[in-house]
């Protein structure tokens, strides 16, 4: 293929890529000026590019001598993402375009419990609906547990039985032949769509559903950490302002963390005491929206208790943004009051100067956008174009499905 035989030349095919990623439309003149590339370079990459399906010419530009200035878009049009987040009871699957951005969407119910294979059945029949007779440029699936990124694997998680070491993508193997499958922590994704969406390089992601799951990210890039186990804050030890002779127990088997006096199923815990009608995060949420008082004041209490671990994130981190999402998050000022109040209290002045704290916007679909961008960042990274340019046998994905 033109102009793509070198390694060198590969990591030109993905740096451009990366602007029409990032901007959509991009003009061959603002492509040379935003990468250095010389006009004869510029012009093999875009070819490339072309041929391989990722970008079209389209009409317009700017003009510059009176000659008008090639523009291309990124293609948007045939060629999908299959991205399923996945959480403790439900899920989100969706059909997204190269770009993230969601085209079709399912939410279903699960039982994270009832292992791999009962809840992958239900994400591969979502999958099968949702494409549509789209090609598949990649997969990505999020979970509620650690994962190794580069094994693509659950490790140790604390509440999904059958699913240490699962091969996930070896699920996918048959029915999605040669497509890149990848396997990501649930607040991880959430996380790089926030980081994204909010054009924030430095950002905390807590979603807060039946348990706890913080994401984060910095300088742009996502923090996993040494095997997947970053910014656990859910089993830390709680500070809940009170002397606690017998520290509540959690579902990992440890007792006093912030999960067993924050997350969603403390709640339904300590609220199904006195009304057993409460049985799930949803029921919680939906009697503090009508002001039941004391669903009001046990989720100000969690917020309270969890500001309490992120304040110790943000003395060690110093971020510039932190995204509520999940259930719980549907609460609103009822647990951002409390969060907030501990933040601010606990934190030195200088961290908390330029901070927001905030719930999420993009709602439900956080999850399977941050997939999609954690899978193009896969499919379409300088590695994989070095590569495919080493052999002098180039395909991304979306042109060989």
């Amino acid at each position: 293929m033109t102009g793509y035989s070198t390694g060198e030349a590969g990591s030109h095919v993905a740096d451009v890529l990366a602007l029409f990623r990032e901007q959509g439309e991009v003009s061959r003149n603002a492509v040379m000026e935003q990468t250095g590339l010389s006009r004869s370079t510029v012009n093999q990459r875009l070819a490339t590019l072309v041929e391989l399906g990722l970008i079209a010419p389209t009409t317009g530009g700017e003009s510059t001598g009176g000659r008008p200035s090639s523009m291309f878009a990124m293609n948007l049009v045939g060629t999908v993402f299959l991205t399923a987040d996945i959480g403790a009871s439900g899920f989100v699957a969706a059909a997204c375009d190269l770009r993230g951005t969601p085209l079709r969407h399912e939410s279903g119910v699960v039982d994270v419990w009832e292992g791999p294979d009962a809840v992958l059945t239900l994400v591969l029949a979502a999958f099968e609906r949702l494409q549509q007779g789209d090609a598949v440029a990649g997969i990505g699936v999020g979970v509620p547990g650690p994962v190794e990124f580069a094994a693509g694997r659950v490790r140790n998680p604390p509440i999904m039985t059958g699913w240490d070491d699962f091969d996930i993508a070896g699920y996918f193997a048959e029915p999605y032949e040669g497509v890149q499958v990848v396997i990501e922590n649930d607040a991880n994704a959430r996380a790089l769509a926030e980081s994204r969406h909010h054009g924030s390089d430095n950002l905390i992601s807590l979603k807060l559903g039946t348990g706890i799951g913080s994401g984060l990210v910095f300088n742009g890039a996502t923090i996993r950490g040494a095997v997947g186990a970053a910014g656990d804050i859910g089993h830390t030890r709680a500070v809940t302002g009170t002397v606690d002779a017998d520290p509540l127990p959690c579902r990992c088997g440890n007792a006093g963390c912030v999960e067993a006096y924050a997350s969603g199923w403390a709640l339904v815990r300590d609220l199904s005491a006195d009304d057993p009608s409460i049985k799930h995060v949803a029921d919680v949420t939906a009697r503090v929206l009508r002001g039941d008082m004391r669903a009001t004041q046990a989720v100000r209490q969690a917020g309270r208790v969890l500001g309490e671990a992120v304040a110790d994130l943000v003395n060690i981190l110093n971020p510039r943004t932190i995204v509520i999402s999940g259930q719980l998050g549907d609460c609103g000022e009822v647990l951002m009051s409390g969060l907030r109040e501990r933040v601010y209290l606990r934190t030195h002045p200088l961290a908390t100067r330029h901070l927001t704290i905030h719930t999420s916007d993009l709602g439900e679909l956080a999850g399977v956008i941050g997939l999609a961008l954690t899978t193009a960042d896969q499919v379409f990274s300088r590695e994989r174009f070095d590569r495919e340019a080493s052999a002098d046998t180039p395909r991304a994905a979306a042109a060989a499905s």
